[in-house]
């Protein structure tokens, strides 16, 4: 019985020192490669470096065409013919829609028969009044009535006039409202027409910027359907009071517009630009880290014969043409990792190539 107590007890001696050792083993592997170096990463490089940029306002707005209406019937009536096609520009007094006019013509002809039998019986009495054989009061009269003869013959010839809708002003016309055949009462919308060259950009600003801004001052304009273009133009009036519920300034912008690309209705972001320029420390947007607990940068530094990244805290200001100005937390000089922000960490070795390309992740900033 002792014997084989004796074998299982070195049995288990043996598997528990195998395990031991084995776990030791691993733990000296572990604490040997931690103790290399890690191998250096290659990343772009960039100095931050001195820029002069002119202080600007920025704000955000809508675009608003210079004259924009839906255009309407002034009267009544049954559409006779659409002139127009949806989409198209159109030139001022450019006929749109004409309206059925038989009755209102008919009518004309009778008014007219009326204003010559009223203008024959007026010559009658002027006549008749020279020779003295009727009173001042019959042609004072017979004047009255041959003046009222034509004022309603002027009066349907407006109306008339009025069956042919033209466009009041030269712009593009929107999509048709109506049909042939279909009545428009007075009032009622026929086609969006607006003039868009130039075009307004009207926007607010806090009412403690109104000595800053100043007719004739240059805006830059940017719309979400064309990203990275700017549109240039001028502030072309300030309001006269300030809004009292919101305590700012409306402020209207002119823009040239000669292609078209802006439309009313646009969501626009204005900045509008000071006088005098500043000087402000900047890098590439790429090379910033923007993190909920504070942006950063990998500051790139020589230590023991190489380069290595320090993690640095930054505050970051106005970003421009995918540059950012920097605030506090580097100087003019620094050198910092412009691409390959995803794969360091503080202390890391590096080597430069500023010939690698940005991956997706870098260029969204992640």
């Amino acid at each position: 019985m002792k014997k084989p107590l004796l074998i299982v007890v070195v049995s288990l001696v043996v598997l528990l020192g195998g395990i031991f050792g084995f776990k030791q083993w691993q733990q000296f592997s572990m604490q040997a490669r931690m103790a290399q170096a890690f191998p250096p990463a290659t990343v772009a490089a960039t100095e931050a470096i001195h820029e002069n940029w002119v202080p600007t306002l920025r704000a955000v707005g809508s675009l608003d065409a210079t004259n924009g209406i839906s255009v309407a019937a002034e009267v009544g009536g049954i559409i006779k013919e659409i002139v127009f096609t949806s989409g198209e520009r159109v030139e001022q007094d450019t006929i749109l829609i004409r309206l059925d006019d038989a009755v209102d013509r008919a009518a004309l002809d009778a008014l007219r028969a009326d204003r010559r039998l009223a203008q024959i019986k007026f010559n009658r009495s002027k006549d008749l009044l020279k020779k003295q054989v009727t009173s001042k009061s019959e042609y004072d009269e017979a004047q009255a009535l041959y003046e009222a003869s034509l004022a309603r013959v002027a009066e349907q010839e407006a109306v008339i006039n009025k069956k042919v809708i033209r466009a009041p002003f030269s712009g593009l016309l929107g999509i048709s409202e109506v049909d042939i055949g279909q009545y428009l009462e007075p009032g009622d919308r026929i086609v969006s027409l607006q003039a868009l060259d130039p075009i307004y950009a009207d926007y607010t600003l806090p009412e403690r910027y109104l000595h800053q801004v100043a007719v004739g001052q240059e805006v830059r304009v940017s719309v979400e359907a064309m990203p990275g273009k700017i549109f240039r133009g001028v502030v072309s009036a300030i309001d006269a009071d300030i809004n009292r519920a919101t305590r700012t300034l409306k402020i209207r912008a002119t823009l040239p517009n000669r292609e078209q690309h802006l439309r009313p209705g646009m969501f626009a972001e204005v900045q509008t630009l000071q006088a005098e320029s500043q000087q402000v420390l900047t890098i590439p947007h790429t090379a910033v880290s923007y993190n909920t607990y504070g942006d950063f940068v990998y500051l790139i530094e020589q230590q023991d014969g190489g380069l290595r990244v320090k993690r640095q805290q930054i505050v970051s200001g106005e970003n421009r043409a995918g540059r950012v100005a920097i605030r506090q937390g580097l100087q003019a000089g620094n050198q910092v990792v412009r691409t390959g922000l995803v794969k360091l960490r503080d202390g890391m070795p590096v080597q430069i190539d500023n010939k690698i390309e940005m991956n997706d992740a870098e260029i969204k900033g992640e």
